[in-house]
């Protein structure tokens, strides 16, 4: 009978060939009050699985609904077929109905007390729409992180707050990506993982500094002095070089310190922000000249030297 309901799958009748056992599972009669929802939840599974083997995933979408609808009037747990249902979806290339499908069943697993599933479902439909929609993978990794932070589950909310925010700096919505960074480190000096703070400091300056927020870039700097080991660091000298020349309007400097191998070797969408990073202004800072052996060319250009006392900022 397997073998025929698998043939049966092609031909216009194979629907109501593979779910007409569900039709007897419901049916109630005079010795039987109740639906039996139990089993044709069980059927309708089968028959998806079927479908799914033959590549039928309209029809196995379907059958993984109907499962889920009876799961739900059994009282049981709907949200495994429905996640089952997006990845139908998937299949087809329907990527939006897909993860409509997923958020439902992963809204379902937080309800039933299952958030860790939950989480991990959002997370992979953030994969699956990620190259579709970025937009919309920043919405379900920042569901996925926050259902994993009030779990206290830090380690794996941060690693998809981080996905956040990449996708955040790649959609050039850095005021936003300001404050996803900042969330990370936070949760990074929670946990006491303090080399990837200053990596997280690294990000903001260059987010707040594509911001033109030379202040806020300066303040996330002078914040982590207090982190263990940022005094010092390789990654303080290089932040330290770059503010001094973003504000000198050093573009040697800036240059310099942006295709260093401490930036260039970030995250691809942080590595971009350092070698598209331009001083204020848009030109080299301009170096006084040679004032000449005395007489009133050296006044002069002493006078003009006073001009740019204290930075141009």
């Amino acid at each position: 009978r397997a073998t025929h309901g698998h043939d049966l799958l092609h031909s216009h009748y194979s629907f109501s060939y593979l779910v007409s056992p569900f039709c007897r599972s419901l049916k109630t009669s005079f010795t039987k009050w109740k639906p039996d929802y139990d089993s044709a939840a069980s059927e309708y599974a089968k028959a998806a699985v079927a479908f799914k083997n033959a590549k039928q995933f309209e029809q196995a979408k379907d059958a993984y609904v109907k499962e889920a609808e009876y799961h739900t009037e059994n009282k049981a747990y709907p949200f495994v077929a429905l996640e089952q249902a997006g990845m139908m979806m998937k299949d087809m290339k329907r990527m939006g109905e897909a993860i409509q499908y997923i958020e439902k069943a992963s809204m379902m697993y937080v309800e039933n007390g299952t958030p860790d599933t939950a989480a991990m479902a959002l997370d992979r439909a953030g994969k699956l729409i990620e190259p579709v929609s970025v937009e919309k993978a920043v919405d379900l990794y920042q569901k996925a992180a926050s259902v994993f932070e009030n779990e206290d589950r830090l380690r794996q909310a941060v690693e998809l707050l981080g996905k956040a925010s990449r996708l955040l700096v790649r959609l050039r919505r850095l005021d936003e990506a300001a404050a996803s960074i900042q969330k990370e480190k936070n949760m990074y000096k929670e946990i006491e993982n303090y080399p990837t703070c200053f990596k997280k400091t690294i990000a903001q300056v260059l987010v707040h500094l594509h911001r033109s927020d030379f202040v806020a870039a300066e303040k996330c700097v002078r914040e982590s002095y207090s982190i263990p080991g940022f005094s010092g660091s390789e990654d303080c000298a290089a932040m330290e070089q770059l503010l001094q020349g973003y504000d000198e309007q050093d573009e040697d400097v800036v240059n310099r310190v942006c295709n260093s191998p401490l930036l260039k070797y970030m995250d691809n969408d942080y590595a971009k922000l350092a070698v598209t990073l331009k001083v204020p202004g848009g030109g080299k800072k301009k170096k006084p000249p040679a004032a000449p052996q005395g007489g009133a060319g050296g006044s002069q250009a002493a006078a003009e030297e006073d001009d740019y006392e204290g930075g141009l900022c």
